[in-house]
């Protein structure tokens, strides 16, 4: 699907934007390169949340780690799609990665944000991608204080799905990456880089093989 590879000569990743690779590159920055794109932390080859996603990931990481992420890069050229699943699917895999090592106010907004990502897939009649279920389990089964606060808060509110695209899935990303930041029992860096890679990897597997065409396209703008 994807042709992309790391070339030999490559901007050394570094935080914020540049204006060239002369002065480095983000990890979106290097992506827009590879595919071609005028030169922009926002590309359109990336899936605008996924791409939200690198960006904060690529800010929060030591040097040392975003040099390792350069292999990444290519892995995200292409990979947008305007299967609506995507969104809720990449909330799932930052909050559930955070919820657990996350200060407690952080870990309150991480739950709101789970349910309604199970909201979104209940108002839309769309079916859970595989295992994302067990992650939500998984997570709420380490901060249970959390969800029953959540299920009371959530209780009656709705988020329709246009919204929860444009306006709920961009903060639930960045209340994880920060909650995961703000956490002082973790490394945070190797959680923040498998974070980031573990959303590429459920992004590849709706997308490829076909599998995202059954989703309803529900509007997100």
């Amino acid at each position: 699907m994807r042709q992309s590879t790391v070339p030999d000569l490559i901007p050394v990743l570094s935080p914020g934007k540049h204006r060239n690779a002369r002065k480095g590159a983000c990890f979106m920055e290097f992506a827009s390169y590879l595919a071609g794109e005028k030169w922009s932390d926002q590309p359109r080859c990336t899936h605008p949340l996924l791409a939200g996603l690198a960006r904060l990931v690529n800010d929060n990481v030591g040097d040392d780690t975003r040099s390792t992420m350069v292999e990444m890069v290519p892995r995200v050229v292409g990979l947008n799609d305007p299967d609506p699943r995507i969104y809720p699917a990449v909330c799932i895999r930052t909050a559930t990665t955070a919820l657990p090592l996350s200060p407690r106010a952080h870990q309150r907004a991480l739950a709101v944000g789970l349910l309604a990502c199970e909201r979104w897939f209940d108002d839309t009649g769309t079916d859970v991608p595989p295992g994302m279920e067990d992650l939500i389990g998984n997570a709420f089964a380490q901060a249970p204080s959390a969800e029953q606060w959540a299920r009371g808060f959530r209780r009656g509110l709705t988020t329709h799905p246009k919204h929860f695209a444009r306006r709920a899935a961009p903060r639930i990303v960045l209340n994880s990456v920060d909650g995961v930041v703000r956490s002082v029992s973790t490394d945070s860096d190797r959680v923040l880089r498998g974070m980031l890679n573990d959303a590429i990897d459920d992004c590849e597997r709706l997308i490829s093989a076909g599998t995202s065409r059954p989703a309803s396209r529900v509007p997100t703008s």
